[in-house]
């Protein structure tokens, strides 16, 4: 067996504690015996939610020898409440051990970078693989495989139950229900998200009428009336759009293969045969449906009359850039809502309010990128907002926001550019739906729906602003190389079968923060020139991967993408770093 680079693996630091575990608290030393998996994740993290799907397989048949513990490792200032972790293992299933590091110890003592990203400790206490983004989980299963074996005939390896204790469960009509809509009826329907149901409740909000969805949704969000008085559902893990008669309660699959859509994968086609990556609202706006496709920071459209789907907006790279649709850059779109000419968009990951026009251009009313979040009312350009999940269009022109973790409804006016604060005190609001004269606010974390009336003055709070955690990167001014380290699985090799099996795609906020280096290539390694003018900024860096079973018999081999997206903070200093590395997967031989 080839040797395996070992690093000597930081102990497991959180001051939140541990969550699933029975209200034990661990150390490596008690998990010795054991593989141990650490997930750094966060709970506002798409590609975090798509990573814990990817391990869940892994985890039920390795059970007996690996332990999966997710370090939640914070961005925003919600996600270091420990309620709010609590909340977030139990909406999204998690069935494993949790340490809660709102201070982002652990995280700084194995280097992360990103979210998210994977570790393998060994059973003796070694750091042996490092990978970071999704589509590793056959990777780890191969070197879990290995190091059982390896491990076995050593004697190291320890067999036998895990520490994962599941919580008790509560009784409540709702369990973090995602997303509302009044039916013509007058009753309201809601998607109920941690029990993979929809829930019609009468028109008071509160008295269910009936559950629908047996199996069919696997934690549903959107929702969105259809000219023919169905709804559009999305059905966000499902990577599928779904259509509800109300009338017959029949349910059919209107887009999607089930499968999550990878880089490379069709980007239009025939509706069932596209792949799409969890679709967290739906809008019907002009004469087709607008999918909010979070999974990869786009908009997407269905033609129900072509049976088509297509990508309307955005280029997959995460970030805030305005401009003609196709080359606009989206965050983890989460909530639509249509007016007769503007789609409105919450655009969770850089905390803001943009918007598509007629001409298919995209604006910015509120917010100004990944790191910059909080709670400041006044004009749109210097208001912020805190991870907004949903939108809500007002009679008068205006749009309500479901400030999400402000636990805030707010209000932006096109024609004063003002933000103001409607209501607070809500729990993680993620979509509020006009009735009459009232606004009706899902709040998620409270399990209900709340009524509210619409005030003629908005609420006045104090106003704060945040950047996110995360320390920015020292960086010497002049060249800085740039090395994304990828190592192809055990038993796999770069398919190079159809040209280069890398890319790699590099831009900056701002654009003068690089005087060179910007743009897209093959090569995982690069030469970056950057302007000490300049200062600081954020170095948004795109890499992706493709490997293949190594067997020359196999004329058909299985093949794999790995692929992360990094918003690296930097500071330019001259004590600064002259190379910055990015764990895609393997581990930094150079460190």
């Amino acid at each position: 067996m080839a040797t395996r680079a070992r690093v000597r693996a930081p102990e497991l630091i959180g001051k939140g504690g541990w969550l699933n575990t029975g209200d034990k608290q661990y150390t490596l030393a008690d998990l010795r015996g054991r593989i141990v998996v650490l997930d750094f994740w966060t709970f506002c993290c798409i590609n975090c939610l798509h990573v814990l799907d990817e391990l869940r397989e892994l985890e039920e048949k390795h059970r007996d020898t690996v332990v999966i513990i997710g370090v939640h490792s914070p961005k925003f200032v919600h996600e270091a409440e420990h309620q709010a972790v609590v909340d977030a293992v139990e909406r999204y299933q998690v069935h494993h051990p949790v340490l809660d590091d709102p201070e982002l110890a652990t995280w700084k003592q194995y280097a992360v970078r990103a979210w998210p990203t994977l570790v393998v400790i060994d059973p003796e206490g070694y750091v042996v693989a490092q990978h970071a983004g999704e589509g590793h989980a056959h990777a780890i299963e191969k070197l879990v495989e290995e190091l059982e074996a390896e491990h076995a005939a050593k004697g190291t390896l320890r067999r036998g139950d895990g520490p994962y204790v599941a919580p008790e469960p509560v009784a409540t009509d709702l369990r973090f229900p995602g997303k509302a809509l009044r039916l013509p009826s007058g009753n309201f329907l809601v998607s109920d998200s941690t029990r993979h149901q929809l829930v019609e409740l009468e028109a008071d909000g509160e008295s269910v009428v009936r559950r629908i969805g047996d199996g069919e949704f696997n934690e549903p969000q959107g929702l969105a009336l259809l000219p023919d008085g169905r709804v559009a559902v999305a059905d966000t893990v499902n990577h599928a759009i779904r259509a509800y008669d109300p009338e017959t309660g029949a349910i059919e699959l209107l887009a999607g293969t089930g499968k999550q859509w990878w880089q490379g994968s069709p980007t239009s086609g025939p509706a069932l045969e596209v792949a799409l990556s969890s679709p967290w609202d739906v809008a019907w706006w002009g004469d087709r449906l607008w999918i909010a496709m979070a999974g990869v920071h786009q908009l997407w459209t269905y033609d129900p009359r072509a049976g088509t789907v297509q990508v309307a907006a955005g280029t997959t790279n995460e970030g805030l850039v305005d401009g003609p649709a196709a080359e606009a850059w989206f965050a983890q779109p989460s909530g639509l809502a249509a007016t007769e000419d503007r789609l409105w968009i919450a655009d969770s990951e850089t905390s803001a309010v943009r918007w598509i026009d007629r001409d298919l251009v995209v604006h910015t009313a509120v917010g100004t990128g990944l790191f910059d979040f909080g709670h400041r009312d006044g004009k749109a350009g210097q208001a912020l907002l805190q991870h907004p999940l949903g939108v809500t269009a007002l009679p008068d022109g205006s749009v309500a926001v479901s400030d999400t973790y402000n636990h805030a409804l707010r209000r932006f006016d096109p024609a004063s550019g003002e933000v103001t604060t409607l209501a607070t005190d809500l729990r993680e609001p993620s979509d509020a739906v006009l009735d009459g004269e009232e606004i009706v606010v899902v709040e998620s974390a409270r399990h209900r729906l709340t009524r509210l009336r619409l005030p003629e003055e908005a609420v006045r709070v104090e106003p704060v602003a945040h950047r996110t955690q995360r320390a920015a990167t020292d960086v010497a001014p002049g060249t800085l190389r740039l090395d994304v380290v990828f190592e192809a699985p055990a038993g796999q090799k770069l398919d190079t079968r159809y040209g280069p099996s890398t890319r790699l795609l590099v831009s900056s906020t701002p654009p003068e923060l690089l005087r060179s280096g910007d743009g897209a290539g093959t090569d995982l390694s690069r030469e970056l020139e950057i302007d000490a003018a300049v200062g600081e900024g954020v170095l948004h860096v795109s890499a992706m991967a493709a490997s293949c079973d190594d067997d020359p018999d196999n004329e058909y081999p299985a093949c794999h993408v790995h692929q992360q997206d990094w918003g690296v903070p930097v500071r330019v200093t001259d004590g600064g770093g002259s190379r910055l590395p990015l764990v895609l997967a393997g581990m930094d031989r150079e460190q």
